[in-house]
């Protein structure tokens, strides 16, 4: 079972960055299509930005276009989620994931985003 791990939240305040990384030991990420997701408590997880493998498309929901970009390191084996001018609203714990592990509801431990002053 491919098992991913974020790291790089933190605690930030309105309008900074920050860059999470998804990670994976033994398995070669390029191989797969990569997700971030985000989840609040007691709000349904949602998706934020997604790279495909095949082209390196990327898609971001409405709310953080323009502000975060996703991207891939092969040698490092990493995909990375880069935050910037981050508002309160996007405080939640981040994910990755591929679609296998959407689809049977297999997560990561996550990493916690906190966007205060």
């Amino acid at each position: 079972q491919l098992q991913l791990v974020e790291s790089g939240g933190g605690l930030v305040q309105p309008g900074g960055s920050l860059r999470l990384s998804c990670t994976a030991s033994g398995y070669t990420l390029d191989y797969y299509d990569i997700g971030w997701f985000r989840q609040v408590p007691g709000k349904e997880r949602e998706g934020v930005s997604c790279i495909r493998r095949s082209d390196g498309r990327t898609y971001y929901t409405n709310s953080v276009k323009g502000r975060f970009t996703i991207s891939r390191d092969n040698a490092k084996n990493t995909v990375y989620l880069q935050m910037n001018s981050l508002k309160p609203e996007d405080t939640a714990v981040y994910y990755c994931n591929t679609p296998s592990g959407v689809k049977y509801d297999y997560w990561g431990q996550g990493t916690q985003v906190t966007v205060s002053s």
